[in-house]
Parts: structure tokens; sequence; C-alpha cells
């Protein structure tokens, strides 16, 4: 399943890209992200929590950086893991390229992500919703470790990776959900404005 999404970061796209290079700072910007192991050769072991309606897991697994591309301002990213529990499996490939904009930069994100087990029962729509609220969440944790580290700070204290999950991401999504069933209802009932 192909996920895109992209979000906004008020700094120069020379600053985003290099804190691209900083896996361990990128990792934390993630919720319920956690890298366990260095490996070397652009390759980490970690671990990522989530939870999706009832059903919490943890996967824990490897990623490795398979292109960089510093002209173009594109990474991407492999990764692979299987729920600690053995109730499933994850397997993705992240690409993310950095691109100017008046206000700073964008960051355009697209994900192939194949699940098996307990997380491929849910939905496309429901998947995409959680995955663009932990993008959301991403880009505000990162926006406040730049900041934090331009200041000097311990951007450990300004951006957390709590576990992705609970009531919060879960009405965030099923907010979304709703308004993407609203629009189709009610859109094409719209008066003809001319």
């Amino acid at each position: 399943m192909l996920i895109k999404n992209d979000f906004e970061v008020a700094e120069p796209v020379e600053k985003v890209w290099r804190f691209f290079d900083d896996i361990p700072q990128v990792a934390a910007c993630l919720p319920g992200a956690e890298l366990t192991d260095d490996l070397g050769d652009d390759k980490y072991k970690g671990k990522v929590s989530i939870r999706m309606g009832p059903v919490r897991m943890q996967f824990a697994g490897t990623a490795e950086i398979t292109e960089r591309d510093d002209a173009a301002r594109r990474i991407v990213v492999d990764a692979a893991g299987a729920d600690e529990k053995g109730r499933g499996q994850a397997a993705m490939t992240v690409s993310a390229n950095v691109v100017a904009t008046a206000r700073g930069s964008k960051v355009e994100v697209a994900q192939d992500l194949q699940l098996s087990g307990a997380a491929a029962q849910y939905g496309r729509g429901m998947i995409s919703d959680v995955t663009a609220v932990l993008m959301r969440d991403f880009a505000t944790n990162m926006q406040n470790r730049i900041d934090a580290i331009e200041k000097g700070l311990n951007p450990d204290e300004a951006a957390t990776s709590a576990p992705a999950g609970g009531l919060a991401i879960a009405f965030r999504a099923m907010r979304m959900a709703l308004t993407r069933v609203a629009r189709r209802f009610f859109l094409p009932y719209q008066p003809n404005r001319t």
C-alpha cells in the first residue's frame, strides 16, 4: 500500500536536509520509534510501538538507508520488522524529498507499506489516517528539535517519541475519517455557485 504525505518546516532547505544526516535525531522525532543499535554502514536496529484501535503492537527490526542523494535532497530507507508477540510483520520502503518553499522547506514522504497479521486487518483509510497523524507529530517534533539545537538546548527535552497510539491518535484519525466521509456525502449536494 502506497501512502503519501508531506509537511512543512519553517527552516531553510539546507538545514532540514542536514538534519536527515543524523538518523538518531530523525528517529527521535517519530512517535513510538526507538533506535536500539547502530550496525554501521547506514544500518540500524530499532523498535516501533503503535496502537491502532484496541491493538497495541511493538515491532522490532532493522532499517537501512539504501539511497542518499545530496543533490536531489532525497533519502530512501528500507525497514522490516516483526511484532514481538508474533502477531504480524511489516515491511516498508520510505522515501523522503526535501524541497524549498517560500516559508522554508517541504518534506515529501512516500511509504510503500506491506503488513501481515493483526495490523493488516485495518483498512487503507485507517492506516492512512494514523500515518497522517504520525507525520504531523513528526513535523512538530522535528521543528522543536531543530529549534532546540539552534538555541543550544537539549533536543531530547524538545521532542519526545512517546509510544504512538492511545486515544489522542485514535480520535484524531477518526476525525479525519469522518471528515473524509462527510465530504464525499455532502459535496455532491452543494448548490451550484455561478
